[in-house]
């Protein structure tokens, strides 16, 4: 018995993705190309084919910026292809007719298009004019619908010369939503997917795109490429695979490289070759300096041949693990022959762009990353290379990730080092022994550097901060609270990284304990019920005078000190006697005392009236808090920038520091780092 098909089924069952809603469009382009080449062979100047879009009347929403020139173009209902080629000539239209027919199948065609033109489109209208063997023009009109399949209706009479004129109406809204909407945007995705036909010997035919402008394609060309690279093919098992070369001028909009994979003279998918060669990124450069990006048009018939029915994708395995020469070819294998291909027809363009690559990381590295300094030529052997207009942001990023896979390359050598100790002569163990600690070192500096790095980071932004904006605005205190330490936290939530208190003093990096914007309740060191919160409070456990403090060793019992810093807005000005920061923390000191000290873990520490106190108060010595340091009875310091003292009653020692001070104070105990890794200290 005889099978029969449903239409309705096969463009259910037919793939048509939303990015490639233009899809049904470039298949009638193609169409109406091939069409013009059967008629007119070499004398491709005789023909033309144009693509007129259909809007509604109705303006389309427009949600995005706002901006000069900016308007909101009306909804596409569909496109008129026409071509002056050989016309639907009776083979052509029993080709049209037959499902998955072969009839053109040695130019690629799966018989397809028609499908994707009803996936698409509610109806598609036919007119068609073809000269008949006896050289009489004959005409003929049909609609394309799912529910009507193929309805022939009565022949034109307006036609007076070869030719097809196809209607693709009722562009369905979600596939309407996804494709190009300007002129402009639709004819250079048609050039894109037909190149091919502009890049062959003889080029194409006159192909324009109509709306309220008129687009020339064969203009694009010129517009877009520069100059062509010489035609390269490669071969991969067996197979030849042709690459067309284009220099694109740095005008495009799109200056990433790129790989078109194309098939029966169509563009099939398309990959971005950024970094998967070394110094391939966006523009390169000619021998004369002249900018340009570069695109490869890849074609085969293997490609041909496995090329998927909807032309989206490729019937090739990514990849064949462990395939021999004899086995099938997978898209990897032709991948890496083209890019080999390509590195050595980029070669001289490729070697400036990794010496400005590598230019852009020393300069990076040098002002802004020294930690990697240490690291830089192990990294450089690795292959790391990068665009040399990368981002600093992103730059850190690929140096980081580059310098971690380093760290575990040198875990593992490390085992492989022990390992074979007993395996390997001692002159060539102390050999290979040698090279694995140079490595070592090297990366120990890497970190030694970074910790630097970030010390001279954290002061500058400080030194924002302290700063008036724009509107002569200062930042709040709580800004300035967060960067020296998270507030609302303590040293049993936060690692001992997360605190900058060393910009204050070095020595409070050394502490039991560390609370930040906290209640004295909730502190377990205090004992106290008041719910007063202290800026940063923290205890350190002190030794006989002279020896070392402990910072971990909370179980041993010596006299403590406790640390109380308050902080202020830079440049306030309203210390007063009801709001005094200096009695402010002396208030702080004794209420800690009256709770009866503990250590973090919880042990009481014996009771003493003595525990000495370290009171920082951070503010700008503005009228109000110059006249409470003078208050206190302390005295200005030598630079005239803050106010120490002793005060005896409290048993505490008060240090006021303006910010400027603090930041001043800071660098220079940090000059020594910052100028041996080539850091300003100013």
């Amino acid at each position: 018995m005889a099978l029969t098909t449903s239409l309705a089924g096969r463009v259910r069952n037919t793939n048509l993705p939303r990015r490639h809603s233009l899809l049904p469009l470039l298949e009638a382009v193609i169409n109406g190309l091939q069409a013009i080449d059967v008629r007119f062979g070499d004398g491709m100047s005789q023909g033309h084919l144009r693509v007129t879009i259909e809007r509604s009347g109705q303006d389309e929403l427009d949600f995005g910026p706002a901006g000069p020139g900016r308007v909101a173009l009306k909804p596409i209902t569909g496109f008129v292809v026409e071509d002056n080629g050989v016309g639907f000539t009776p083979d052509n239209m029993d080709s049209f007719e037959t499902l998955d027919t072969d009839y053109k199948a040695s130019l690629g065609c799966r018989g397809v298009g028609r499908l994707l033109w009803l996936k698409a489109f509610d109806k598609v209208s036919v007119r068609s004019a073809y000269m008949a063997d006896d050289g009489e023009l004959c005409t003929r009109q049909f609609r394309f619908s799912i529910a009507g399949e193929v309805e022939h209706t009565e022949n034109p009479e307006d036609l007076g010369d070869a030719g097809t004129a196809v209607h693709l109406d009722g562009f369905k809204e979600a596939f309407q939503k996804s494709a190009p909407k300007s002129a402009d945007a639709i004819a250079r995705e048609i050039f894109e997917h037909c190149i091919w036909y502009f890049l062959r010997p003889g080029g194409a035919p006159d192909v324009t795109v109509v709306d309220d402008e008129v687009v020339s394609l064969n203009s694009l060309m010129e517009e877009f490429v520069f100059s062509e690279l010489p035609l390269t093919t490669v071969e991969i098992k067996g197979q030849k695979f042709e690459m067309a070369n284009l220099c694109l001028k740095s005008s495009t909009r799109n200056p990433t490289p790129r790989l078109y994979w194309c098939a029966a003279n169509r563009l099939v998918m398309e990959e971005n070759l950024t970094g998967k060669i070394p110094g391939l990124y966006g523009r390169l450069k000619d021998k004369t300096s002249a900018e340009f990006a570069y695109a490869c048009y890849l074609s085969s018939d293997y490609l041909d041949s496995h090329v998927r029915a909807d032309r989206t994708a490729f019937d090739i395995s990514e990849r064949i693990p462990g395939a021999t020469i004899e086995d099938d070819i997978s898209i990897e294998d032709i991948r890496s022959g083209v890019l080999h291909a390509m590195e050595e027809l980029l070669a001289d363009s490729l070697t400036a762009a990794r010496e400005e690559g590598k230019a852009r990381v020393n300069e990076f590295v040098s002002n802004r990353a020294p930690r990697y300094r240490p690291v830089l030529a192990r990294l450089e052997l690795l292959g790391v290379t990068v665009d040399p207009s990368i981002k600093d942001q992103d730059l850190e990023l690929v140096l980081h990730r580059h310098l971690q896979k380093l760290e575990a390359d040198i875990i593992e050598q490390g085992h492989a080092v022990f390992a074979e100790a007993d395996t390997m002569t001692p002159e060539a163990y102390q050999e290979r022994l040698s090279k694995y600690l140079q490595t070592v070192t090297d990366i120990n500096q890497s970190d030694l550097a970074a910790y630097v790095s970030r010390r001279r980071s954290i002061l500058d932004a400080l030194s924002k901060l302290i700063r008036s904006n724009e509107i002569g605005k200062y930042s709040r205190e709580d800004a300035i609270h967060s960067l020296l330490m998270p507030m609302r936290t303590d040293s049993n939530e936060i690692g001992t990284d997360a605190s900058n208190l060393w910009i204050i003093d070095e020595r409070l990096a050394f502490h039991e304990y560390l609370a930040s914007d906290k209640t004295l309740k909730s502190m377990p060191i205090t004992g106290s019920d008041s719910t007063k919160e202290p800026d940063i409070l923290a205890t350190r456990l002190v030794g006989s005078p002279g020896s070392p403090v402990l910072a971990a060793e909370g179980e041993t019992l010596p006299l403590p000190s406790i640390v109380v810093v308050e902080i202020k807005r830079p440049m306030r000005n309203d210390a007063s006697e009801d709001k005094d920061p200096i009695q402010q923390t002396l208030e702080y000191v004794k209420r800690v005392r009256r709770g009866g000290v503990m250590t973090a873990s919880g042990r009481p520490i014996p009771a003493s009236k003595d525990q000495p106190a370290f009171c920082y108060v951070l503010a700008d010595l503005t009228p109000t808090m110059v006249s409470r340091c003078e208050y206190a009875s302390l005295r200005p310091t030598h630079d005239g920038m803050g106010y120490f003292g002793f005060n005896e009653p409290h048993k505490a020692y008060i240090e006021v520091m303006s910010f400027d001070r603090l930041v001043n104070a800071a660098t220079e105990r940090n000059r020594a780092f910052f100028d041996k890794l080539g850091l300003p200290s100013t």
